[in-house]
C-alpha cells in the first residue's frame, strides 16, 4: 500500500511537471501554497492533484487523500480508500466510476514504506536519485453535501486516492505492495478522458522501475504530527 508520501516542490516546477498553468477553479492561493512543501502527508489530509478541467486541459487541485465516493453517507469512509487495487478497480463499486471518468494525477517527491522484522518496523523513504518529482496514478471525486451553513464541512469535498500494484522486484524486500507511477505518455493517457477504461489494464502492471532508491530513515515519520525534514534523515 501506500499510506504516507511528501511533495517538495515549487509552484513553477509542477505546473511544468505536468504542462499547465492553471490551479483549479475550487483552491485558494493560500491552501495551494501550503501543499508545496509537505514532508509527511497522511489520510484524510490535503495534497495537490492533477486532473482534467472542464475545458479537457490539466489543472492542479488540493484535495482531501481518501476516497470519499458520492454516494456516502459517512465522511469517515474515506480513510479506508486511501488505496485503490489495480488488479480490482475497474470492478469495485467504490471506485469504477471514478476509474471510468475521473482519473488523475497525485504528484509526490517521495513515498514510505515500512519493513517488517520481527516486532518491529523500519520505515523507509522511497524517492528517485536524484530526488526529482514523480507522478502517481489516481481517482478523485467531488463529494456534494446538503445541509445548512452551519455544518462542519464544507459543501463540497473532493477527495482522491492512489493505485497501487503487486510489488516489482525494487519493492518487494520491503512490501508486497507499491504506488502505481506513470511518467510521460503513459501519464498523458492516464488522464485522458477519450481513452477507454478498458485499454487501461496495460498502464497500472507492476512494472520496474529505474533511478529509485529506498533509504531506511529514522521512526520520525511514524507520528503523522511530525511535519518536518527530519522525516527524511537517514539513520545513521
Amino acid at each position: 500500500m501506500c499510506g504516507r508520501f511528501n511533495l517538495r516542490i515549487t509552484a513553477a516546477d509542477l505546473k511544468s511537471l505536468f504542462g499547465t498553468t492553471e490551479q483549479g477553479i475550487r483552491s485558494n492561493p493560500q491552501e495551494f501554497d501550503s501543499c508545496l512543501t509537505r514532508f509527511n502527508i497522511a489520510p484524510t489530509q490535503k495534497s495537490i492533484v492533477c486532473h482534467l478541467g472542464e475545458s479537457d486541459t490539466p489543472v492542479l487541485t488540493p484535495m482531501r487523500w481518501g476516497l470519499i465516493p458520492s454516494w456516502a453517507k459517512d465522511l469517515r469512509i474515506g480513510a479506508k480508500m486511501i488505496n485503490a487495487r489495480s488488479e480490482t478497480v475497474a470492478e469495485k463499486p467504490s471506485f469504477r466510476s471514478a476509474f471510468k471518468r475521473r482519473r488523475c494525477l497525485v504528484p509526490a517527491s517521495g513515498f514510505y514504506e515500512w519493513k517488517r522484522s520481527g516486532k518491529e518496523k523500519q520505515p523507509f523513504h522511497i524517492h528517485q536519485t536524484d530526488d526529482s518529482p514523480f507522478a502517481m496514478a489516481g481517482l478523485w471525486e467531488l463529494l456534494k453535501q446538503s445541509g445548512g451553513p452551519d455544518r462542519d464541512e464544507p459543501a463540497e469535498i473532493l477527495s482522491f486516492t492512489i493505485l497501487t500494484a503487486a510489488a516489482n522486484s525494487f519493492m518487494s524486500p520491503i512490501h508486497d505492495r507499491m504506488p502505481v507511477i506513470l511518467s510521460g505518455e503513459s501519464a498523458a493517457v492516464w488522464l485522458d478522458h477519450e481513452v477507454e477504461a478498458s485499454a487501461l489494464s496495460e498502464l497500472i502492471q507492476p512494472f520496474e522501475w529505474e533511478n529509485f532508491e529506498a533509504v531506511p530513515i529514522s521512526s520520525t515519520v511514524n507520528n503523522a504530527r511530525n511535519e518536518t525534514p527530519e522525516c527524511l534523515a537517514p539513520l545513521s
